[in-house]
């Protein structure tokens, strides 16, 4: 049987309230399909420094992880969400801003 998946709007939605219980700024950069866009999370550390994370599937299990995209200097995680985005237009795109570190995307309800 298939598992139940959220809209990404309501996902999007609950991700930044989520975030905002922790006072981390988070904003959409890009605004993708509510219904079925994917999700691509850049945290940006504000020292130059990014990641990009993008739930990936694992096909002989069936689990979903956020996995690390790009990692690197800002303009190169930039550089690979925009390459990302010009092949779906559907992506959506948040930017977390914590100098910690801090995306919370490995706790419970956000991590699978």
């Amino acid at each position: 049987m298939a598992e139940a998946r959220l809209a990404s709007g309501f996902w999007v939605h609950a991700y930044r309230r989520r975030l905002s219980l922790f006072d981390i700024p988070a904003f959409i950069t890009a605004h993708g399909d509510d219904t079925a866009g994917a999700v691509l999370v850049k945290l940006n550390t504000l020292d130059g420094q990014a990641k990009a994370f993008m739930r990936q599937y694992d096909l002989m299990t069936g689990a979903r992880a956020w996995q690390v995209l790009a990692d690197g200097s800002e303009s190169d995680v930039d550089a690979s969400i925009a390459k990302q985005r010009s092949f779906d237009s559907d992506l959506w795109v948040i930017e977390v801003e914590d100098r910690a570190g801090r995306h919370l995307l490995d706790e419970d309800g956000l991590s699978g």
